[in-house]
């Protein structure tokens, strides 16, 4: 028999985290999270996305064993501002038995009946910075810490169900060998004249902070027209500001400003974590953090985590601005492969951006949806 559980205090949630801990156990292509981190970022209390969402959380037992988790959400800015009435569910992890699936999906249907939305999407987080879609294809290669990692049964368990895909994304990665930088460089200084543009480059993260509220800003307008867009608050850039850029290599963040000194694009690359935190096993100490910390410092491949430009300067290449300041450091760096998070397959934006790169892409994944 299946029941459900709803998590309502700590140890429990800590229970939920660390599931897939176990159903991933000895597989080389999951990366885990930090277990406080994760835990952390479903503290209403400590997670200001929670100001205009909520969440339920969920896990299934059998047997007395947890065999299935689910996150049921609702962002209240989507459903009332943008008139969207769509129940949201993500971090759905389950053992391959169809009616543990069910049995969470069916929870996260009826909490949307009875809060009058009109369908289901996911696995997808609170907003654009979270992870989205389920893997379809690329079980073979390792994750990401910003991208899920499933089992291949999970889509089936889905369409079986009757769900349909609403979005598919494409991950793509590159050799940095192949990347042409005389090219970038010779069209960068031809931007710069023209448009009267300056590239910014740090060395300290107390030098990129007073950037980081003008970046988002640019990241909200880039962004808006894209159809999972929900716009990023002012308490979320501070939360992201403290959580994420003072761990991020500096030289890894690229600006681009324009003749008023004002911010029109902006880039953010990660190292490559993966390895780093399958070795730390969810946990900063004693050794994580040195795995971490040692990633941060030498890994050879690097994500491009996140790039935006000012609508006003979209289509005028402005981005091999950026990419000439990262052929530099890579250069410095001996970086071998860059892996790009996971985009819109109907990007045809993106997609002109990375032409030049030869791209393969390696994974895919998708959202799937259903009516209530």
């Amino acid at each position: 028999m299946i029941t459900l559980k709803k998590i309502t205090n700590k140890k429990e949630m800590k229970q939920f985290v660390t599931f897939p801990f176990s159903l991933y156990k000895n597989n080389k292509y999951w990366v885990p999270p930090i277990i406080k981190d994760e835990i952390d970022n479903f503290d209403p209390q400590k997670n200001p996305v929670f100001e205009n969402a909520e969440a339920h959380f969920f896990i299934a037992l059998q047997n007395g064993k947890i065999v299935g988790r689910i996150v049921a959400i609702i962002n209240w800015f989507e459903v009332e501002k943008q008139q969207i009435k769509k129940m949201r569910f993500g971090w759905f992890d389950v053992i391959n038995n169809i009616a543990v699936t069910k049995a969470l999906l069916e929870k996260v249907k009826e909490i949307g009946l009875k809060n009058n939305l009109e369908y289901i999407e996911g696995p997808i987080g609170f907003n654009n910075l979270d992870k989205t879609g389920v893997l379809i294809d690329g079980f073979d290669h390792i994750g990401t810490m910003i991208t899920w990692y499933n089992h291949p049964y999970y889509k089936d368990h889905l369409e079986q169900l009757g769900f349909v895909k609403e979005k598919e994304y494409l991950e793509n990665k590159f050799k940095f060998k192949e990347v042409d930088s005389t090219y970038y460089n010779r069209i960068a200084k031809i931007l710069k004249k023209r448009f009267k543009l300056k590239a910014l480059n740090f060395s300290k993260t107390k030098d990129i902070l007073p950037y980081v509220d003008e970046m988002f800003e640019v990241f909200n307008k880039s962004y808006s027209k894209l159809s999972s867009f929900v716009p990023i608050s002012d308490a979320q850039i501070a939360f992201f500001k403290k959580k994420y850029i003072g761990f991020i290599n500096p030289e890894y963040i690229k600006f681009v400003t324009n003749e008023h000194h004002k911010l029109v694009a902006f880039a953010i690359v990660m190292p490559s974590f993966s390895e780093a935190l399958q070795k730390a096993k969810g946990k900063l100490f004693p050794f994580g953090l040195f795995y971490l910390l040692n990633a941060r410092k030498n890994a050879k491949d690097v994500t491009f985590y996140l790039i935006g430009v000012d609508p006003e300067y979209q289509n005028k290449g402005v981005h091999a601005v950026i990419f000439d300041e990262y052929t530099k450091i890579f250069e410095k760096k001996g970086i071998e492969n860059c892996i790009r998070t996971p985009e819109l397959e109907d990007n045809e934006a993106i997609k002109k951006i990375w032409e030049n790169f030869n791209p393969v892409t390696h994974k895919r994944r998708r959202t799937y949806r259903i009516s209530i």
